[in-house]
């Protein structure tokens, strides 16, 4: 055992025993006779050793008269509770103790040479100022409550840690101020107790060695093993991350000192009430295992596995305590589960349920390598556990809802961050009066007086694509057919075969006329009910039936039909989706830092945007026209840089294909209300409808008096109808040609009268992508291991 000892102290000690000769000498003049015997007897033997009376300071001096000492402390331990008492002479805080009870020896023996005997959670700082509060409260009978509860954790010789609870008396010892001591007033008493953490403060008015420790005290430890393991436990479980909770080898050494078994090992499930599931909560740090389910990530607890073991602990909620599972596993039903935990080996165990309103939560395992260590007896001592484990994972569940209902209003719903103020508002003097007698009604969400921008960059003849890409897909699987069909009435000579051949090459000539509407579903309609049977046929030849595996692999398994440059297709419209709209929900965060607004944006054959701006929307701020026109400049030139990313990128994908971007420009303000059965804003009032008319109809609109669309590749079209609105176009396309940004030519026309609509405007100008752009060549793999 290694002890460690407190070099700066406000003490100089010396270990003396004069208040118990004292003591004993008023005996020995006593009447009583044995009494008055005994303590002569004890005051002749250390006669010859006076400083045992006047003071020890070297402690190498107590082992030297340790059998005298013992003989002088003999009734402050009687040799009766020495196998009983944890007791040892020691100087308050000090790690030094001496003449031990034989408990204590055996506790320190088992311990090991290498233990190192301190307090928990105390250093020399503490030790400096609780020596002083000593000082305070003995010589300056000053009312101070220091002593908070000091702990050893001392481990047996199986490495089980207990924790004991030291208790000190200090009824044989004086406190002397010396020369150097300083003379406290009530002022310097009262500016101590008001700065603990202090230390030179206290050092200051108790200088190291000032005072004199004369005496001794008497240590008693109370085994508080138990009670201090769940403490330590309830501290780890209540803390507000639960990824901060301890490791699975931490949690475990503290069920280890609680039912003092050694080989103890600590597992945990979530059960899933919605789905009947166990499930491994990775939340946890460390993934705390589980022996129930070994490496699986969930599983059905109606899984033949449990066979019927699981019943009571499912349907009675009471633990279920294996005592010897290899016994266990010989019972009829319980082989499969007693196998898979003695595999493990597990020769005990206990599987508790934690319940909260009679609802199960979850199950805590507990297993031991030794049968019997855990049985239905000590099994009890988790009613201790129990209720704190509920607590945590009670705060799992709803902290997980939360994360999960954040996470499906930031992803699903269009409910912004800038409007969130607003939903937030009108919802709490909802969630007032729900306890009120007097139903709450909903307000509509209104802003009004707010600007609105849209722009959209939309991929071109993307419907010309889809249809190109589904008509080769049908070709492929058509020719197909008619190969294998053709095969088989060349074997079998069948008439149904020869009307099937024909109608497949009719299908397939009909492939070369535009496709129609239902052109898809008629063919595929046609090939599961007429074609597919006959694949299935038992009797087709070797040849035949190699051709029908190869078809049916081509086949996805979703539609049934082949989708292979489709799903080219749908994956370049994907990836071309995904890097547009993760630039502008980059720029977005730019943008926010202008003005707080509302923004959205949708993801069809490319991407569009709404952002509507306005003192209705951030009234915390005041609004100024500068901040919408800051606004349309950053979007245009983030329009640009998505140009600009496409261009770049298409030469990466399967179909070349080409965008178009478009800027409707809108300078009277308008309202927007929150529509409650799509979940989306939309313009409020028949006043405002001609910018929903405008924005919906424009992109496929022509320039007038010619059949070309306004919109071109590789360029922006801003869409206005006010000459101040061409004006301030005019001057950020300028801005961005300076800046080398778009090219030089820049194109303005009228726009044809749409329904409804007229006198529309509109300016166009390229994006400038000449330049080489310093990047590394992205592979279409690379793209798809992106996408997905």
């Amino acid at each position: 055992m290694n002890y460690h000892i407190y070099k700066e102290s406000p003490f100089q000690t010396i270990i003396s025993f004069h208040k118990l000769i004292e003591i004993l000498e008023q005996i020995a003049t006593t009447d009583t006779m044995y009494r008055a015997d005994y303590a002569k007897a004890i005051l002749k033997e250390i006669e010859a050793i006076p400083q045992l009376k006047n003071g020890i300071t070297d402690y190498a001096d107590i082992k030297k008269y340790e059998l005298i000492i013992q003989h002088l402390l003999a009734d402050l331990f009687p040799t009766a509770l020495t196998h009983n008492e944890i007791k040892a002479v020691t100087i308050p805080f000090q790690n030094f103790t001496f003449n031990y009870t034989e408990r204590f020896k055996n506790i320190l023996a088992n311990a090991g040479s290498d233990f190192d005997m301190s307090i928990r959670n105390f250093d020399a700082h503490q030790f400096y100022i609780n020596n002083c509060c000593l000082i305070l409260k003995a010589y300056y009978k000053q009312n101070i409550d220091f002593n908070k509860p000091f702990f050893y954790d001392i481990p047996d010789k199986n490495g089980v840690i207990y924790h004991y609870r030291i208790l000190y008396n200090a009824d044989f010892m004086e406190i002397i101020p010396t020369e150097k001591a300083v003379s406290l007033t009530q002022e310097d008493i009262d500016l101590l107790i008001d700065n603990y953490n202090a230390i030179d403060l206290w050092k200051e008015k108790f200088p190291e060695g000032s005072w004199i420790l004369k005496g001794f005290g008497i240590i008693t430890l109370f085994d508080a093993t138990t009670e201090n393991a769940i403490s330590i436990l309830k501290t780890n479980l209540i803390k507000s991350d639960i990824k901060k909770i301890s490791s699975t080898v931490e949690i475990e050494n503290i069920f280890k000192s609680i039912f003092k078994i050694e080989n103890l090992h600590f597992g945990f499930v979530i059960y899933n009430s919605e789905e009947k599931k166990f499930i491994r909560p990775k939340q946890y740090k460390n993934d705390i295992k589980s022996f129930i389910m070994s490496d699986t990530e969930q599983i059905d607890c109606g899984n033949p596995f449990f066979g019927c073991s699981f019943n009571n602990l499912l349907e009675n909620s009471e633990p279920f305590v294996i005592s010897n599972v290899e016994q266990f596993a010989l019972l009829p039903g319980s082989e499969i589960m007693g196998q898979h935990l003695l595999h493990q080996n597990i020769k005990s165990c206990v599987f508790a349920p934690i319940l909260k309103d009679d609802k199960l939560l979850g199950i805590i395992e507990l297993v031991s390598e030794k049968a019997r260590e855990l049985n239905s007896v000590n099994a009890t001592k988790l009613d201790l556990i129990l209720p704190y484990l509920v607590d945590t994972i009670e705060r799992y569940n709803t902290d997980k809802q939360h994360q999960i209902e954040a996470i499906i209003q930031r992803e699903y719903t269009t409910i912004h961050p800038s409007v969130y103020w607003k939903f937030k508002q009108e919802s709490e003097k909802y969630f007032d009066t729900l306890n009120h007698t007097k139903d709450y009604i909903l307000k509509e969400i209104i802003f009004k007086e707010v600007y609105p921008l849209y722009g959209q960059i939309d991929v071109k003849s993307s419907s010309n694509f889809r249809n190109k890409t589904v008509k080769e897909d049908l070709k492929k699987q058509l020719s197909m057919l008619l190969d294998i069909v053709s095969t088989e009435n060349e074997i079998s000579k069948l008439m149904l075969l020869e009307q099937r051949k024909f109608e497949l090459q009719s299908q397939l000539e009909q492939l070369n006329e535009p496709l129609r509407a239902d052109t898809e579903q008629q063919i595929q309609r046609y090939i599961e009910t007429e074609i597919h049977p006959l694949l299935k046929n038992p009797k087709s030849s070797p040849e035949t039936k190699k051709r029908e595996a190869l078809y049916f692999e081509n086949l996805d398994e979703k539609s049934g039909m082949f989708y292979h440059e489709r799903k080219k297709f749908d994956n370049a419209m994907a990836i071309i989706n995904k890097k547009l709209a993760n630039i502008l929900d980059q720029k977005q965060v730019e943008a926010q830092q202008i003005y707080p607004h509302y923004y959205e944006r949708f993801k069809t054959d490319g991407v569009e945007h709404n952002l509507y701006i306005g003192a209705s929307i951030t009234p915390s701020k005041p609004f100024d026209i500068l901040y919408l026109h800051n606004l349309r400049l950053w979007q245009l030139q983030t329009l640009c840089e998505m140009e600009l990313e496409h261009h770049y990128l298409k030469t990466s994908l399967p179909y070349e294909l080409d965008v178009t971007s478009l800027i409707l420009a809108f300078s009277s303000p308008i309202s927007i209300r929150f529509r409650m059965d799509e979940k989306r804003f939309d313009v409020d009032g028949t006043y405002n409808a001609r910018y929903e008319i405008v924005k919906k109809r424009i992109d496929k609109a022509h320039i007038k008096g010619t059949l070309e669309r306004i919109t071109e590749k590789e360029k922006i079209t801003i869409v206005y109808s006010h000459s101040q609105e061409e004006s301030e176009y005019l001057k950020y396309i300028k801005y961005l040609q300076f800046k080398n940004i778009l090219e030089p030519e820049i194109e303005q026309f009228e726009i044809e009268d749409l329904q409804g609509v007229s006198g529309l405007k509109g300016i166009r100008v390229k994006v400038k992508n000449t330049q080489k752009k310093s990047r590394e060549k992205i592979s279409y793999q690379d793209l798809l291991n992106e996408l997905n």
